[in-house]
């Protein structure tokens, strides 16, 4: 049986990776993002539009949610509301909303696996980043309690960690800051996307079968807890 898994930010970078990582393992992927090219083109945010994509996709089997923004690079008390809300919409509300429309579907059928992109920022928390940090914290937990709340039913969610990776969204970060973040790493570079994308492809797979609301870092290293 041919297994479909949808994949969020599926255009670039971390989502990219994983589409071609999971393409090769014979698994049908759709991808879905805001920009032109995916599958599915929408905004995560908007409820009503996930709810009809969903709806119209069928059966998910699995779902990687790996969209997401960096927000504000300031210190906090320069960071507009309007800023932080919109960090949060994108990483925490977009990710629930996608979690939320697949899990009915998942539970039906006994079977699911879904993987949510947090960051080493949600766990160690980033200098001038505290938008982004406390979104990706927020996801950590969130996974954390629907690990625990779906541990019977045949559906298995993880989230991963990653230090800085060779992304779009990571070119787009100040070079300072990169430079400041690299040089936390123990191994002395950036990650790639393929390298996450492999983890990504076991975490959804038959294989992993005993590990749910479980952080997985992939950090070079720079993990300290």
């Amino acid at each position: 049986m041919t297994r479909r898994a949808l994949v969020t930010g599926g255009v670039s970078g971390l989502g990219l990776a994983t589409v071609e990582r999971l393409r090769a393992d014979g698994i049908e992927v759709v991808t879905l993002d805001r920009t032109a090219g995916a599958d599915v083109v929408l905004d995560i945010t908007d409820e009503d539009a996930v709810v009809s994509a969903v709806a119209g996709l069928g059966v998910v089997d699995i779902l990687v949610n790996s969209a997401g923004i960096v927000g504000p690079n300031q210190p906090l008390w320069e960071v507009s509301t309007a800023d932080w809300d919109q960090t949060f919409a994108v990483n925490v509300r977009g990710t629930f909303q996608l979690c939320r429309a697949v899990i009915p579907g998942m539970r039906e059928h006994g079977w699911g696996r879904i993987v949510n992109v947090a960051s080493m920022a949600g766990k160690d928390g980033n200098a001038n980043l505290s938008a982004y940090s406390a979104s990706k914290a927020a996801v950590i937990a969130m996974t954390k309690s629907l690990g625990k709340e779906l541990a019977t039913t045949g559906i298995l969610v993880n989230v991963i960690a990653p230090a800085v990776i060779d992304t779009p969204m990571n070119a787009a970060t100040a070079p300072e800051v990169l430079a400041r973040l690299t040089a936390l790493i123990p191994m002395h570079r950036i990650g790639r996307p393929e390298e996450v994308a492999e983890l990504v492809a076991w975490l959804t797979s038959d294989k992993c079968s005993f590990s749910t609301g479980a952080v997985y870092d992939i950090s070079g290293g720079r993990a300290t807890y």
